[in-house]
């Protein structure tokens, strides 16, 4: 793809506990043949480091990507193929004068995967204190597509306003939430789910879960095609 014809999507990686959910959601795009800009915050690295004992570094975020994409949910390494990474950018979480700060930059639209409640208040605030919140913003006021796969528990009543202002600004609020009915073996089935049901919001086609088609007992079936663990 040219880079005059080039329009990613964006997936912003905030401080929230669930990096498993953003690997599963930039696998299913570049599988889907969709182009990814990716951003992850400062604080995601310190969860990323912490989930997976990778560390994101701006000068090696290549090399440091692949080894995340190939972890399955469960931690193991070599889970899933590397990754072509031909098709992604990325663009430091400091760099405000990046792309897609801009609404002249082409992009699809932004997965916030996972959103922390400090993403969600800032992204509600229009605080763009850093580039995941200000291409956040960004999308909101070009109109594109915002989902925002939230991923806290409990919500107290602060976070809740701010989720039904980003509702009412267009965004789909997503939260990270698995569902059983799909026939999960494990962790990571329950994992492509939330990604699964990301992509839907954004309209990307994928074979991460089995879909309901209204017939009981259907999930203890295994699907197909669905999870990468043992």
């Amino acid at each position: 793809m040219t880079e005059r014809n080039r329009t990613p999507w964006v997936v912003g990686v905030s401080g929230a506990s669930g990096t498993p959910y953003a690997a599963a959601v930039i696998r299913g795009l570049l599988a889907a043949g969709e182009s990814v800009d990716l951003v992850v915050s400062r604080a995601s690295r310190l969860t990323l480091l912490d989930e997976t004992g990778i560390a994101f570094r701006d000068a090696h975020w290549r090399d440091d990507l692949g080894r995340w994409l190939e972890r399955g949910a469960d931690g193991k390494p070599g889970t899933f193929a590397a990754p072509e990474l031909d098709d992604v950018r990325y663009w430091g979480a400091g760099d405000l004068a990046a792309g897609p700060s801009s609404g002249s930059y082409r992009v699809k639209g932004m997965l916030i995967v996972p959103a922390s409640t400090a993403c969600v208040a800032g992204v509600a605030l229009g605080l763009s204190k850093d580039l995941l919140q200000r291409v956040a913003s960004v999308t909101l006021k070009e109109r594109r597509r915002l989902v925002v796969a939230v991923r806290e528990t409990p919500l107290n009543g602060q976070t809740l306003k701010h989720l039904v202002a980003l509702d009412e600004a267009g965004a789909v609020v997503l939260p990270a939430s698995p569902a059983f009915y799909a026939g999960a073996t494990h962790i990571q089935d329950l994992v492509d789910f939330v990604a699964g049901r990301v992509l839907d919001a954004a309209g990307v086609p994928h074979v991460l879960y089995r879909r309901w088609e209204g017939e009981l007992g259907g999930g203890s079936r295994p699907p197909e095609g669905a999870g990468g663990g043992d």
